[in-house]
């Protein structure tokens, strides 16, 4: 790899000898004062890695955006995946109280149904059969908690998205890789040097925007997918909280409760998790802070809170197509 200078970067450089220089300036005492005492400037790559800074922080950003795309379209089918287990769940707990139910009605609920009205069923022929009735119960039962594992599942993956999402908004910047004097110039995402602030300078990295433009956007981005996962999780503690008549022994959630093992910890990488007071940060709504109930929700409430599911509140999907939009045009990709 060549590692000559261009001109202009060899003027900046300041003068190891006197002599080494023809120009009047670099020697007239005052200039050599002014040299001396001015400021030192902000640590910018070294030539040659001045010159390949800027590929290299272009890669870098398509690389980014290009992932933060797909974590994007991973959302909707894994927030589809949960609001079906979550909306079992719902039926199941609706139909101990409701024979008709046209909302939500689905064959899961005819099965609860059965197990509701079961006592009082004729089974005919199928009455000789040993302990049947019991075995049906049983089996709904394990169906519940099929689609409670599920839900949880379901979220779990979830905040797997928001924690890459927010890894990838902190990997923006490009950082020169060991030493200005190694033979071979490399660069990462990852700093070690604290003197490089890894953009460059504030230079434009493709056309107008530098890359504290990017890690804006991107921030932005990230911030709607962790309000809607947050207000996602106090939904998911009430619905994973439901009890019934026939299962009152189910554990009833709280906020400060931790839903799976390590979930605080991929919390706090997407900073939803509050060291004072140790629990994860309780969603926001204009100022307002949600809180859960100790009483179980009527039939209304639990289909507001599908509904909500549903709409992903706090994500603005014309304002994230806006994002990707422009950020693609500035870097002349397509980010679908």
């Amino acid at each position: 790899m060549e590692q000559t200078l261009n001109p202009a970067q060899s003027q900046s450089l300041p003068s190891s000898s006197p002599s080494s220089s023809s120009e009047s300036t670099e020697t007239h005492p005052e200039n050599a004062s002014r040299r001396t005492s001015s400021p030192a400037p902000p640590l910018t790559p070294a030539a040659p890695s001045s010159r390949l800074w800027r590929p290299a922080a272009q890669r870098n950003l398509r690389n980014q955006w290009s992932n933060l795309s797909t974590y994007r379209q991973k959302w909707p089918s894994l927030s589809s995946a949960a609001l079906s287990h979550a909306s079992s769940l719902v039926n199941a707990h609706l139909s101990q109280r409701h024979f008709h139910i046209p909302f939500f009605k689905s064959f899961y609920v005819r099965l609860v149904l059965v197990n509701r009205y079961m006592k009082d069923m004729e089974l005919g022929v199928l009455s000789n059969m040993p302990n049947i009735k019991q075995k049906a119960c049983q089996k709904l039962f394990r169906q519940q908690e099929f689609h409670r594992s599920k839900l949880l599942s379901s979220y779990k993956s979830m905040v797997a998205v928001l924690v890459h999402m927010a890894n990838t908004c902190r990997s923006m910047r490009c950082y020169l890789k060991g030493t200005t004097s190694s033979p071979l110039v490399q660069f990462s995402s990852c700093s070690e040097n604290n003197n490089d602030s890894g953009d460059g300078g504030g230079v434009p990295v493709f056309t107008f925007w530098s890359i504290s433009v990017y890690e804006k956007l991107a921030q932005e981005l990230f911030q709607m997918f962790a309000w809607e996962l947050n207000l996602k999780r106090l939904l998911v503690i009430e619905l994973l909280s439901i009890r019934s008549e026939e299962a009152p022994e189910i554990n009833e959630l709280h906020w400060s409760d931790e839903l799976y093992p390590g979930e605080f910890h991929d919390l706090s990488e997407c900073n939803l998790y509050s060291g004072d007071p140790c629990e994860p940060v309780l969603p926001k709504f204009e100022g307002w802070k949600s809180d859960t109930s100790d009483q179980q929700p009527h039939h209304e409430v639990l289909q507001v809170y599908l509904t909500a599911w549903l709409a992903d509140v706090n994500i603005d999907k014309y304002r994230v197509d806006e994002i990707f939009a422009v950020v693609g045009e500035e870097m002349h990709v397509a980010l679908s």
